[in-house]
């Protein structure tokens, strides 16, 4: 019997699952309410709302440059509930492991997560674990639950967005897709482009102790379809015609690169670190300086504005460094699947 990769047994329930839980699991995650190892957890939550997501995770390699399957598993979930303006508290884990992944994968993962929980400060309340044959799955999975606290101030949404607001971006756009891309095709590149995956919910609440809470329309984290995606969301959601400028949208100069070489468009590739704030126009200079003061924000950009309301025909234009306009579709299709 193979003592160095995931067995079949250690989907069993019985005595190689709880070895499992506790030597790689328990041992890096430990809390109060994880440790009593219920079938469910019991939660305090002194609020009057709070904000629940969910996410899976399924990404390809799951090792990647800046990050791994463990830590974007937290940070998508932390981000999504950070999006509310809520503060991330607990989330749940769920790990689907194929037979045969090495042990010593499924530590580094582990400890990974360890690191990611902790830089967010959120506890992981409930875990599971599951096993699949070999060729039912591809490596592991990952599926993660979360809640927060919402103040009762807050009140984001996509219908929110109005004439004259501005549109934020919290910093370079495409570092999570260049950087998969990269790492599946093995394309040589002189710098290494690290995807950009981190927690945002520290950066949101400095945003929303700098303005009063309803300057901030709304928040959105651009992960799959990229800028682009998000951008037609709010313009549909809110009804709306948005307008950016190519000349004030940040990417990095090796991201322009891979997109050149390869024929994308780096405003529909993925992120995992960023978010795009519909802000009012009298406050949106001191949210930017509010994100540089973070390394999450530090290259936060106006890249654009809500022009006017429109019912007939929302859409999304980016005025092009030659002077000239074209519509930004929203995306047909999947250039890079599992992404997250």
């Amino acid at each position: 019997m193979n003592q160095n990769k995931i067995l079949l047994d250690h989907g069993s329930g019985g005595l190689a699952t709880k070895k499992l839980i506790e030597e790689f699991f328990l041992s890096r995650l430990n809390n109060p309410v994880l440790s009593r190892m219920e079938d469910s957890a019991v939660l305090y939550l002194p609020a009057d709302k709070v904000a629940f997501t969910t996410d899976s995770f399924v990404i390809d390699p799951i090792f990647f440059p800046g990050g791994d399957i463990g830590s974007l598993s937290v940070h998508g979930t932390v981000n999504d509930l950070a999006m509310q303006g809520a503060k991330p508290k607990f989330l749940s884990l769920g790990i689907i492991m194929e037979e045969g992944l090495e042990l010593k994968v499924v530590e580094r993962i582990a400890e990974s997560i360890s690191r990611a929980v902790k830089e967010a400060d959120v506890l992981i309340a409930a875990a599971d674990t599951k096993v699949v044959g070999k060729g039912q799955a591809d490596k592991i999975f990952i599926n993660t639950s979360g809640i927060g606290i919402l103040p009762n101030n807050i009140n984001l949404g996509i219908d929110k967005a109005s004439p004259g607001d501005k549109i934020i971006v919290s910093g370079f756009i495409g570092d999570h897709g260049s950087s998969i891309l990269l790492a599946r095709s093995e394309l040589p590149f002189e710098t290494e482009i690290l995807s950009d995956s981190a927690p945002l919910n520290r950066l949101v609440e400095k945003v929303f102790q700098a303005v009063p809470a309803d300057s901030i329309r709304l928040l959105r984290d651009p992960t799959r379809g990229g800028l682009a995606t998000v951008l037609n969301e709010i313009s549909e959601g809110s009804r709306v015609k948005i307008e950016i400028s190519e000349d004030l949208i940040p990417i990095r100069p090796e991201v322009k690169s891979v997109c050149e070489l390869l024929g994308l468009d780096p405003l529909y590739l993925a992120n995992e670190g960023k978010c795009v704030a519909v802000v009012d126009a009298k406050y949106a200079d001191k949210v930017v300086n509010t994100m540089h003061k973070s390394d999450e924000g530090k290259y936060a950009a106006i890249i654009g504005t809500v022009v006017e309301k429109t019912d007939d025909f929302p859409l999304v234009l980016l005025k092009t460094r030659i002077g000239g306009k074209r519509i930004v579709p929203l995306l047909s299709g999947e250039p890079l699947p599992r992404i997250c």
